[in-house]
């Protein structure tokens, strides 16, 4: 082998050794991207914003809770139902709510009346949180959608790099055949 063979053999491996190392610096490029981008993503998933109650947010989130029970609803049954037999059994003039009980209309009224607006109030303080959940959801999903993007990225990338390899590889054995044919042409001359 001739010492411009070797040498020009050296300068292909040098060649092929400068490419494989300009493809894992695109891919590094590549991972730092979608590591930067997932950076705002993954921190306010991990750190949601802390949720500050007032005392107000807090007592309609405690009647919401009960007024929506079991419990209350047994428990107003059981005032309910005593209220009637106690104002039923009393002596007609000692009767503070006679039949049709009027005042026990008036307390269901008023409660009725100050129970709405306060679970109202719990109900817009949960339909908040439910946009809240609804962004993180987007946010996963934003996530999800970054990470295939990159994978997206990198397949690409590599099949460029291959497809350039082969075309190279070809370019290579074109140059390796004609330098042959050249040879077996110069060895047909000499004889």
């Amino acid at each position: 082998m001739k010492n411009s063979d070797k040498i020009l053999e050296d300068k292909e491996i040098a060649t092929m050794l400068d490419q494989n190392a300009e493809h894992m610096r695109k891919l590094h490029e590549i991972v730092q991207k979608t590591m930067q981008e997932e950076k705002l993503i993954v921190d306010n998933l991990l750190h949601p914003p802390k949720e500050t109650l007032t005392s107000g947010q807090r007592v309609s989130d405690k009647v919401a809770r009960f007024g929506g029970s079991w419990k209350f609803i047994i428990v107003f049954t059981v005032i309910l139902i005593v209220w009637i037999i106690y104002n039923s059994s009393l002596p007609v003039a000692d009767r503070f709510d006679p039949y049709p009980f009027i005042l026990m209309n008036l307390v269901l009224s008023c409660l009725a009346a100050l129970q709405a607006p306060i679970i109202m109030m719990s109900q817009n303080r949960q339909e908040e949180k439910d946009r809240m959940r609804g962004e993180n959801d987007y946010l996963v999903n934003l996530k999800s959608e970054l990470e295939i993007r990159s994978l997206h990225e990198k397949i690409d990338m590599l099949l460029q790099e291959q497809i350039k390899g082969l075309y190279d590889a070809q370019v290579t054995q074109l140059r390796l055949l004609k330098d042959l044919s050249q040879k077996i042409e110069g060895l047909e001359k000499h004889k």
